[in-house]
């Protein structure tokens, strides 16, 4: 049986190159992930170290005050961090989330897109990491920072 990790990256490796695939690899996150599906995510890039996820300002997703839920931002940002570490870890590792905090800058409205760049660790020796997730509007403004804590360790473990 393959690792979450491994399963990611061989559906995107075979889904993004074609037309539509992805489309077809966000709904099947979706579908793999089930609270990260609700707000719909767009999965732009994902590499080894690296994703850009958006998320469209659409009903499901939006407050009392005509923009995006922070609880909505906060899953967009878990979702960025933990895409580009899980895309680098090593085949034998995993990942599980021991914390995750935001700082909210400006109403989200319109398309927001999380960016995360880490460095994946080389070994699967049981290790915590914090990575941050960075969300911006379509004119490029931050609308929120989101920090993520991820503890690695041996599948096994």
């Amino acid at each position: 049986m393959s690792s979450p990790a491994e399963s990611l990256r061989t559906a995107w490796k075979t889904l993004s190159p074609i037309p539509g695939g992805r489309f077809l690899f966000s709904r099947f996150l979706g579908w793999f992930v089930p609270y990260s599906g609700s707000i719909s995510p767009e999965i732009d890039i994902l590499e080894p170290g690296f994703a850009r996820v958006a998320v469209s300002d659409h009903r499901a997703v939006r407050n009392h005050l005509d923009s995006i839920h922070a609880v909505a931002l906060m899953n967009l940002g878990e979702l960025s961090t933990g895409l580009a570490l899980m895309l680098g870890l090593p085949g034998d590792a995993r990942a599980i989330l021991t914390g995750l905090s935001i700082e909210y800058l400006k109403k989200a409205r319109g398309t927001i897109t999380a960016e995360c760049r880490c460095e994946p660790p080389k070994t699967s020796k049981k290790r915590e990491y914090e990575i941050e997730g960075v969300l911006t509007n379509e004119a490029g403004e931050v609308v929120a920072r989101a920090r993520a804590r991820w503890l690695v360790a041996p599948a096994k473990d």
